[in-house]
């Protein structure tokens, strides 16, 4: 089995997930922080590069909102 580049980055942004998740229930990552909205902003956007191959419309809405949480939380944590 091959493991192509879509499926890779879709690997590798639920790995973001967990990890930033993971590290924020131990308190290695806070949520307030700019560590962990990025975390969760680069796992979307890496799940949607993912989604272009195998296309589903409500995944690809739910990434969408998560990137844009993501970002407002990125904008909050440099006090904007």
């Amino acid at each position: 089995m091959s493991l192509d580049p879509f499926i890779a980055c879709g690997i590798v942004g639920a790995a973001c997930y967990v990890a930033a998740y993971f590290a924020n229930l131990r308190g290695w990552l806070v949520s307030s922080g700019w560590a962990f909205p990025a975390a969760n902003l680069f796992g979307a956007l890496l799940i949607l590069v993912s989604l272009f191959d195998a296309w589903n419309l409500p995944s690809v809405v739910l990434e969408v909102f998560w990137a844009m949480i993501s970002v407002y939380g990125l904008v909050r944590s440099r006090g904007g």
